[in-house]
């Protein structure tokens, strides 16, 4: 009679186990993955992918305080949101984001930040090395079709 009780235990505690197992892949199969921005790691990634003249130019501090000019420039776009945490965003307007507007954003902010940008292709390689490590992590899709953009 023992064996009977032990073997019931034994499966309702497999069913409970696999129940919660299940339940919490479907959870997490229905979310997507967290993209965890790292400002070292992104200051290092960038510098890293800088070519050998702009590396020259630029000190680690430089290329952290243009990282967190884009970051801000996003968030002003909309792009960011306040409390990113499982939230999903909620653009309700066309939001075009051009290498070109940030570069011009970038050297603006740089002449305020007191980085002096002495060649306007840093901010442009800062800004592809930058765009790189968002795709990287996993905090950017790929580019829209023309069409969608239009």
């Amino acid at each position: 009679m023992i064996w009977v009780f032990a073997a019931v235990a034994a499966v309702l505690v497999f069913a409970i186990a696999a129940g919660t197992i299940g339940r919490e892949a479907h959870r997490l199969d229905a979310v997507a993955p967290r993209a965890v921005y790292q400002l070292d790691e992104a200051v290092d990634f960038v510098a890293d992918r800088l070519p050998p003249a702009s590396q020259a130019r630029l000190t680690p501090a430089e290329v952290e305080q243009l990282l967190i000019a884009h970051l801000r420039w996003l968030h002003e776009q909309g792009l960011q949101p306040d409390d990113p945490l499982d939230a999903r965003q909620t653009i309700d307007r066309t939001v075009l984001v051009t290498e070109d507007a940030l570069v011009a954003y970038l050297l603006g902010e740089a002449a305020s930040l007191g980085v002096e940008l002495l060649d306007d292709v840093d901010a442009v390689n800062v800004v592809e090395a930058h765009l790189a490590y968002l795709e990287a992590i996993g905090a950017v899709g790929p580019p829209a079709p023309l069409d969608d953009v239009l």
